[in-house]
């Protein structure tokens, strides 16, 4: 075995000796990785899974949207199972968000908060079951009310009386709490708050009743006394009525707007007033409908009806006959005295009389529904609207397709009122928009009015007047640019003529002083005279020489040379 590792290191020796800088750098390179990331497998295993916010699933696909619809507005990263369980980070977010859906009551029924005490533990008494139920009862209260961002401490003390066998000696369910609110808080003020708190204590204690709650502060002052708040909740529910009211009227606005600006422009229409008058009264209507018994009903396969229907049922039946014909009975005083009966009645004792009577009880039975109907929290009970449409202003346009323009240098206009016909349909439409009743009293009115204007046509008439100048300025500027581009061509060529002129002339120059100095050596050579050249001339004459022997060694570079000082004059 030993003979064996120490080969074993022998060749790793041998191989890492082998092996370039580069391939070292990639093994280490890869070491590290995999280092690296059995680390981060490692904490990220060992990181805390999410919790549950509510322990069993919802079932209700409504419930469920609205409670997630609370964790978007909480920017609370959350996730949501197939079986519709949902999951939050930590638990301090869960019990946060628990007290939200506490107070907004979005908790779902049948909800079982305490799972965690099905454990059956051998060595705990039902007392002591007891007594840890209260105190984790205690204590989920204290996290819930500290969840809020509104409260900095709490104290919660809860006292539930032991079950009496007789309800008239069964004691209530009291909470008592003390909150410390933050800094800035309105808590002491908002009394929605305080009723959500009431809400998170009265529906985790079993049997708590709203009057058996006392919330204080650490001054001692009680919260939750609402007594006294009828005039408060009066003014807001009077606002909220208002607020109600104009919503609903800028949304009639908004509709007969968006309506009537698509057809006339957008701003040719304008309503002058749009007044709902709305009942907030809350009623109920309960509806008995009677209606006849079906004996046979129909049967689709016939192409006729047989449908049997009878007004009612005979439930009972009471028939009751009674007859009688005879004298009437006269009674007479003691044998041997007169009686006491009046003359009258004696005139009638003698007569003989008949009697019939016949009584009927039928009890019938009818089908019967009844119906309860609660109405919208409000109805309207009347509408007025008062719509004014402006006519069209058009501009005067020449034979030419230019728009006319009067002496004072503002735009030629003619005003087109709105026809009668228009302003019928247009009523027409704003009528139906509203759900026009004229029962009940609405009332609405088109009229064409023509609207002011003048601010709109002075900024069109500067517009035009602006235009008009910098039309005529540009035209200036290319006037004057075209002038003096046409003048510098001008000066171009004649400046070009001139300077070929010049050159020609010098040219002309030059070859008749070659001219002349050639016929003189000519003569001096013919004369065998020695004539002696100056400095200027023996260098003319040499770079004359260089000049014919590259014209002849290099053609081609001496014709681009050329033409290079033909492009360049």
């Amino acid at each position: 075995m030993n003979e064996w590792l120490r080969q074993l290191i022998n060749q790793i020796k041998n191989l890492w000796g082998k092996w370039s800088l580069t391939q070292k750098i990639i093994l280490f390179s890869i070491v590290g990785v995999a280092v690296l990331a059995i680390i981060l497998i490692a904490v990220f295993s060992s990181a805390p899974t999410m919790v549950t916010l509510i322990g069993t699933p919802i079932s209700d696909e409504n419930n469920l949207a609205r409670i997630v619809t609370v964790l978007d507005e909480e920017g609370v990263t959350y996730k949501v199972s197939p079986e519709n369980m949902i999951y939050v980070e930590d638990d301090a977010t869960a019990r946060r968000i628990r007290a939200i859906l506490i107070r907004e009551d979005l908790i779902p029924p049948r909800t079982d908060p305490w799972a965690i005490f099905d454990v059956e533990r051998w060595t705990l008494t039902d007392f002591e079951r007891d007594v840890n139920l209260q105190r984790a009862i205690t204590k989920n209260l204290e996290q819930h009310i500290l969840a809020l961002d509104d409260v900095d401490a709490t104290s919660v003390t809860l006292v539930v009386p032991k079950a009496e066998l007789f309800q008239e000696d069964q004691n209530p369910v009291t909470a008592s709490v003390i909150i410390t609110p933050k800094p800035g808080s309105d808590i002491k003020e908002n009394r929605k708050k305080i009723e959500g708190i009431v809400k998170i204590i009265k529906f985790a204690v079993a049997g708590l009743q709203d009057e058996n709650i006392v919330i204080t502060d650490q001054n001692g002052l009680q919260l939750n006394d609402f007594t006294g708040l009828e005039d408060v909740d009066r003014i807001e529910v009077a606002r909220r009525e208002l607020r109600t009211k104009k919503e609903l009227e800028q949304q009639y606005k908004a509709e007969i707007l968006a309506a009537l600006r698509t057809i006339f422009s957008f701003d040719r229409v304008e309503i002058v007033k749009l007044d709902i008058d709305l009942d907030m009264s809350k009623q109920t209507v309960n509806t008995e409908e009677h209606f006849p018994v079906t004996m046979t009903k129909d049967n689709p396969r016939t192409p006729f009806d047989e449908t049997e229907v009878v007004p009612s049922i005979t439930l009972s039946k009471e028939v009751t006959e009674e007859h009688f014909e005879g004298t009437g009975f006269n009674p007479e005083g003691p044998p041997g005295q007169e009686g006491q009966t009046p003359p009258a009645y004696k005139d009638l004792s003698n007569l003989v009389g008949k009697y019939d009577q016949s009584t009927l009880i039928q009890n019938e039975v009818v089908n019967k529904k009844s119906t309860y109907e609660e109405k919208s929290p409000w109805s309207i009970d009347r509408i007025t609207a008062g719509v004014a449409i402006d006519g069209v202003w058009r501009r005067v346009y020449n034979e030419e397709g230019q728009v006319e323009v009067n002496p004072d240098g503002s735009i030629k206009r003619e005003y087109t009122p709105v026809s009668d016909e228009d302003l019928r349909k247009a009523e027409s439409l704003i009528k139906d928009a509203v759900g026009y009743n004229r029962d009940r009293g609405d009332s609405v009115t088109v009229e064409h009015i023509p609207f002011d204007r003048s601010a709109q046509f002075a900024t069109e008439d500067e517009e035009l007047r602006r235009q008009r100048q910098v039309r005529t300025t540009i035209v200036s500027i290319i006037i004057g640019i075209g002038a003096i581009i046409f003048a510098a061509i001008l000066y171009r060529l004649i400046a070009k003529e001139l300077e070929r002129r010049r050159r020609l002339r010098e040219e002309e120059l030059a070859r008749q002083h070659q001219a002349m100095r050639e016929a003189a050596l000519r003569r001096a050579e013919e004369e065998g005279a020695e004539v002696e050249l100056s400095v200027e001339e023996r260098a003319r004459m040499e770079m004359q020489e260089n000049a014919i022997n590259m014209a002849r060694e290099h053609p081609e570079d001496v014709a681009q040379l050329i033409r290079t000082w033909l492009l360049e004059e």
